[in-house]
């Protein structure tokens, strides 16, 4: 396809990223389980300071968003120095691969990883490389055979969206080890407050010991900030400071600082928010697996139903829609068999396991 303007090729190979829906035509209560979002909301004290941060919209933010990244190396023991903030995670993961890769740079990732890392490495004019999974996990053999002296970047999603699998510390370190020299492993642990697996690391860790990994964070999931697009990074001081030089002067609005700000002191919501994912992630698994659905294991606040056949995923795709819930499908990671479900209110998953069961019903009707 041709734009008739004089633009890199690789961005005619974008594809643009389609968001989960969140509305449609119907009388019924709209359950909106397409995007992963907080079902509790943000926290009372983030609205407030958003809120109360409406009369400064005159004001440009500001630019480093110190405040900010101090509040986060407050809370998560990283050095202020060290850190970046950004529009959404997604914005970092763009600044990385526009900073660090140039034609002919690869920019490598497993099979079913988050859309915006091919997305990301096409608009920056890099190749985008994709490596095979074993049974819905990043496999460390596959990534390294998929390993070149072109490689720039390489990114894991741990836990992974839409998979719900995570990489082991062992398995992070591994990977590392096997880097070209001048390759950045680029670990996003959008999910990772969610986790509580022993062998889980989010890849700070990694970060803290060598120069070329970069841990990526949000707001966005666990303290529901979604709205105000805020996500962070954690690296060496190097790259740090490369990403500064290609970052926007004000990329972070004042609402979105205030409200992260907020949001890290108090952690009692942000934990109420996890342990309400916690305890429902297993129940309605197992609910649905009782059910005679295929339902992978996950550590995130969703589940990936595989239906076995892609024209079933649609039409339960349809039967749920018909239902007032809205699910995300994921043909566009490779997996047209599957539907993707927010965990949300228990009330949610009630009407979720309702409607599927009456779904199951119609077939043999």
């Amino acid at each position: 396809m041709s734009s008739g303007f004089d633009v890199k090729d690789t961005i005619m190979q974008i594809k643009p990223y389609v968001p989960g829906e969140s509305k449609m035509d119907t009388d019924k209560p709209i359950r909106q389980l397409a995007a992963n979002e907080a079902p509790l909301g943000a926290s009372p004290k983030a609205i407030e300071a958003a809120q109360g941060s409406v009369a400064q919209l005159n004001r440009y933010p500001e630019g480093g968003a110190v405040a900010l990244r101090e509040k986060i190396g407050e809370r998560f023991g990283f050095p202020a120095e060290q850190l970046i903030c950004g529009a959404g995670s997604d914005e970092i993961i763009a600044l990385i691969c526009q900073a660090f890769t140039s034609e002919g740079s690869e920019v490598l990732y497993s099979q079913h990883g988050f859309l915006m890392y091919k997305i990301s490495a096409l608009a920056a004019g890099a190749t985008p490389v994709s490596a095979p999974e074993s049974d819905l996990r990043m496999d460390v053999d596959s990534m390294i055979d998929a390993m070149t002296e072109n490689t720039r970047i390489v990114f894991v999603a741990n836990p992974n969206n839409p998979t719900g699998s995570y990489s082991t510390k062992a398995e992070l370190e591994r990977l590392h080890a096997a880097l070209p020299e001048d390759a950045l492993l680029v670990i996003d642990a959008a999910y990772s407050e969610y986790v509580d697996a022993e062998a889980y690391s989010d890849g700070s860790d990694l970060v803290a010991q060598n120069k070329n990994v970069v841990m990526t964070r949000t707001f966005s999931k666990l303290f529901g900030l979604a709205a105000l697009r805020i996500g962070w990074a954690y690296g060496s001081k190097e790259v740090i400071d490369i990403l500064n030089r290609v970052r926007g002067p004000f990329n972070v609005s004042v609402p979105a600082q205030a409200a992260a700000t907020a949001a890290l002191d108090d952690w009692d919501w942000a934990m109420d928010a996890k342990h309400l994912n916690n305890r429902l992630l297993p129940a309605v698994t197992q609910r649905l697996r009782g059910m005679g659905l295929t339902v992978y294991d996950s550590v995130g606040n969703f589940i990936l139903i595989d239906f076995s056949d892609a024209d079933r995923a649609t039409a339960a795709d349809a039967f749920l829609r018909s239902e007032g819930i809205i699910g995300r499908g994921v043909a566009g990671y490779g997996l047209p068999t599957c539907l993707r479900m927010t965990i949300g209110t228990e009330g949610d998953m009630d009407v979720l396991t309702q409607a599927l069961t009456r779904f199951i019903e119609s077939e043999s009707a």
